[in-house]
């Protein structure tokens, strides 16, 4: 994700950065090197995680795949952008105008992630949420890949790259996750969500 809010996104000059898979619906602008660490999540037996329906912390042991069983368990999309922190497009994925009430989880693992409810039009052509369900669910760690100076955000459970986050936000947080939409999953249930702002 680019930091501004422009809705224009210039293609980087170098080759190596060109995107690498097509898609009707989602391309890819950049890709970083495969990713396996799950950060302070390592080694753990069990971490916790909240669990949006119940309004729970639940201790649940962390995904951790080899990099044949992540390309074999996701599509090749999925895998470019969740393992490999690629980039969907500006105005490309599914979610960046959905309205729809219901919680977003993570597409690789099912970990709750953000509730429509904390969803906002940006402007910038990425789903955007102004804060997780809980910070239990996610983590994050600095990102300086593209010449960029961002803050990356990674599902807490199985260590997918999500995306990037902004201080550039609604109040009361000030934040803007911008996510993936490759990356997330909405659980519907089935109404129209009234809370969705504008920045």
């Amino acid at each position: 994700m680019v930091s501004g809010r422009s809705s224009r996104f210039m293609r980087p000059r170098s080759d190596r950065y060109q995107p690498k898979v097509y898609h009707p619906v989602v391309r890819i602008m950049w890709q970083g090197p495969a990713m396996s660490d799950m950060g302070e999540n390592e080694g753990a037996e069990t971490i916790p995680v909240f669990n949006a329906r119940t309004g729970k912390i639940e201790h649940r042991k962390p995904i951790r795949l080899t990099d044949a069983e992540w390309r074999a368990k996701l599509t090749p999309v999925q895998y470019e952008v969740m393992r490999r922190k690629g980039t969907e497009y500006a105005f490309t994925g599914r979610y960046h105008a959905t309205k729809d009430a219901g919680f977003y989880r993570c597409a690789a693992c099912g970990t709750d992630l953000f509730s429509s409810a904390a969803k906002f039009d940006s402007g910038t052509g990425w789903p955007s949420f102004s804060a997780p369900v809980s910070p239990h669910n996610i983590r994050t760690r600095p990102d300086r890949s593209g010449g960029m100076e961002r803050t990356e955000v990674l599902c807490a459970r199985c260590g997918a790259h999500l995306g990037h986050l902004f201080d550039d936000g609604p109040a009361p947080t000030k934040k803007r996750y911008c996510m993936n939409s490759v990356a997330l999953d909405l659980e519907t249930t089935g109404e129209l969500d009234p809370g969705e702002r504008k920045a």
